[in-house]
């Protein structure tokens, strides 16, 4: 591993270290070359990134056998005594919390709302403090805020199915996903939320759901249906579409989609900017198309349909046309 880049003793914005917390926890769960390619790529995007993980890196192999994540809280001190008393807290620390929790606890000891995130490319399935659990499409942000009186993901970005389980505390609390144009409340269920510009999703497998959009009436949705509604209270209900969870398999199952769609999910998981000529925006696509190979599911719609793929010198820009 080669040294820390100049500047390596100056302070790293938290964000940075969070990411590099999140980095160490997917190689310590799943070595593989993907996740190291992925992760490489992440340290090239910028020197401040290279500089974290090569932080954590060395002050993991200080700390021996201690895992990962509980080297986070003293990765955006410089080095000195601060540094040495903050190592000697890390058997305690190591009790906080498991799995990807533990990164942010540690990182920020006193947040009341820890943070989950996906990177381009990634699904991450996590199970939450109270027992329910959740799968993250690729490019998804959430919070969670849990106390006394509420469970809730407030969903910022992207993807996630969430199957929620009884609550233990007295009196049991709800659990709800709030975005930005509304709060979705579980009534024991397995479902699925995704925002959109403008919009946000619902899809219903088990259970019930009490919507609330906007300043709009609160409605229900009962298992076998999807919504989706604005900030405004405005919804459109609908049969619920049996490929809508398709994606946490690794597979985007597509059925009459439109085509501008599908490639919106899709830009999740590659690098760089994937678009189509707005002329064949609403083109209608079906078939089963990879996430984790974005070339082939490209490949697949040059011979299927009446597009071409275009590239940018460099594979970074890709544009879907008309043939």
């Amino acid at each position: 591993m080669p040294s820390e880049p100049a500047g390596g003793d100056a302070a790293i914005a938290p964000e940075i270290l969070g990411q590099a917390a999140e980095w160490l926890l997917r190689l310590h769960d799943n070595d593989s070359a993907g996740v190291r390619r992925a992760c490489d790529q992440w340290c090239a995007q910028h020197p401040e990134h290279a500089r974290a993980w090569q932080r954590a890196q060395r002050l993991q192999a200080l700390l021996g056998q201690v895992p990962a994540a509980a080297a986070l809280p003293v990765l955006g001190r410089p080095h000195g005594a601060r540094r040495r008393t903050a190592i000697k807290h890390l058997g305690a620390w190591l009790a906080l919390a498991p799995g990807a929790w533990l990164a942010w606890h540690l990182l920020h000891p006193a947040a009341d709302n820890p943070t989950l995130r996906t990177a381009i490319g990634e699904r991450r399935r996590a199970r939450l403090p109270d027992g329910s659990r959740i799968v993250l499409d690729a490019g998804t942000r959430l919070s969670l805020h849990l106390d006394a009186r509420q469970r809730t993901l407030d969903l910022h970005q992207g993807q996630v199915l969430v199957e929620t389980t009884t609550d233990t505390h007295m009196p049991p609390r709800p659990f709800a996903v709030q975005t930005s144009q509304g709060r979705i409340t579980a009534l024991g269920t397995r479902f699925n939320v995704r925002v959109d510009t403008g919009y946000t999703h619902a899809a219903l497998l088990e259970g019930a759901l009490a919507i609330q959009a906007g300043t709009g009436p609160a409605w229900r949705m009962v298992a076998g249906e999807q919504a989706r509604f604005d900030g405004h209270g405005n919804h459109l209900l609908e049969a619920l579409d049996d490929t809508v969870t398709s994606w946490t398999t690794g597979m985007r199952v597509a059925d009459a989609m439109p085509l501008a769609a599908l490639l919106a999910h899709l830009g999740r998981y590659r690098h760089g900017r994937l678009r189509c000529d707005p002329a064949i925006a609403t083109l209608p696509v079906s078939g089963a198309f990879p996430l984790d190979d974005t070339e082939r599911s490209l490949a697949m719609l040059e011979a299927t349909y009446p597009v071409r793929v275009r590239r940018a010198p460099g594979g970074w820009w890709v544009l879907i046309e008309p043939r």
